[in-house]
């Protein structure tokens, strides 16, 4: 295998699945599929805007291995991740008469494939799904490792259960035609695996990013790869988020919060951008708890900035409400236990830890700071 194509194992006993990362992913997609399920019934879900570019490029390579299509288009943007949209996608699956051997196909970002696979795993309690992630965050993310849901008033991803997909399809061609601030937000991710506990991979995204933003070559398909199997490490060793992989959620609970406080308006900041600012938060607070030296929570920021992200509070349009409003956001995420403070934190480059008992205090103090008042 050459250096534009990897594949990623993630080991879950008889629920191991393959991560295949290269250029060409959706037209080959059938006989990939084919080659690995035995069903001839797909149940295609994706949104407007990547399935008037995908779908039909799809459709024609599953109908080229004798598998019948039945698509469903849904709006783009956050806010599909909600109840009347999974009840269209449950619906949908059934309608098609989707069986067990057969499976449903997640064709899109990070909302598409949460809400598919949140539908695929409650439908006939649990019907086979397959991740073709269209974004650079669902590639290095979402996709990989099972976790599922949709959005709540309440907060984000509140609703939801743990499915593993039967196959991911990074097809890396399609990153080419994502816009540049999609591009960034899901870098931010890829950030995150050399925060968590990889720093010589962080070390060599500071050097080698203008090669990652590039389109086409060996250097996005080493980031995304090494993204994916950071992922599928951590999620081998703690599948259902029991300890280890709460890591992964570095620079979220802040980021969450901020998404919950934008009412999550796309327009004014996307997941990856509220990581990216969660990140900076997290390493800035970490300083302030005298865990880690301040130098390394400028050192985040300034390349997350240089990369085009924001690396701040005060960088979302629109204004934000009050600390309390966002220490609310904070308590009701879902990383919160008997209602203590649970933050990823940080002692150095690539030193991540889970932090059980934040004191309530001490974050309201540290906003109010970052907020100006």
């Amino acid at each position: 295998m050459d250096d534009l194509e990897k594949t990623v194992r993630v080991e879950l006993g008889d629920r191991s699945y393959d991560i295949l990362i290269g250029p060409g992913l959706i037209a080959r997609a059938g006989a990939e599929i084919a080659g690995r399920l035995k069903g001839r019934r797909m149940a295609v879900i994706t949104d407007e805007h990547v399935g008037a570019r995908y779908l039909d490029a799809l459709t024609a390579s599953l109908a080229a291995e004798g598998i019948s299509v039945f698509p469903l288009t849904l709006p783009a943007g956050e806010r599909t991740k909600s109840f009347d949209p999974l009840i269209r996608c449950c619906d949908h699956v059934l309608e098609a008469k989707i069986e067990r051997n057969d499976a449903v196909i997640a064709l899109g970002g990070g909302v598409i494939g949460d809400l598919t696979g949140f539908a695929a795993g409650i439908v006939r309690r649990g019907t086979r799904f397959i991740q073709i992630p269209t974004s650079l965050l669902a590639q290095v993310d979402s996709s990989v490792g099972g976790k599922t849901g949709i959005n709540s008033r309440h907060g984000k991803n509140l609703i939801g259960v743990f499915h593993q997909p039967d196959l991911v399809l990074a097809d890396t061609d399609v990153l080419d035609t994502l816009p540049p601030r999609e591009f960034r937000a899901g870098y931010a991710e890829v950030a995150k695996y050399g925060l968590i506990d990889k720093p010589d991979f962080f070390e060599w995204l500071e050097k080698s990013w203008r090669d990652v933003f590039a389109a086409g070559g060996p250097a996005r398909i080493r980031a995304i790869a090494a993204s994916c199997q950071a992922k599928a490490d951590v999620v081998a060793q703690d599948e259902r988020e029991a300890g280890l992989r709460a890591l992964l959620n570095l620079g979220h609970t802040f980021g969450h919060a901020l998404e919950a406080a934008t009412g999550y308006d796309s327009a004014r900041l996307v997941h990856g951008e509220g990581v990216s600012i969660g990140m900076v938060l997290a390493h800035q607070f970490s300083a302030r708890m005298n865990l880690a030296s301040p130098d390394l929570a400028r050192r985040v920021e300034a390349h997350l900035r240089a990369v085009g992200l924001p690396v701040s509070m005060d960088e979302i349009p629109g204004g934000l409400p009050s600390a309390e409003t966002l220490l609310e956001a904070i308590a009701q995420d879902k990383k919160v236990k008997g209602g203590k403070l649970t933050f990823i934190l940080t002692r150095g480059l690539g030193q991540s830890f889970v932090a059980d008992d934040v004191p309530p205090s001490e974050v309201l103090s540290f906003l109010r700071e970052k907020l100006g008042g």
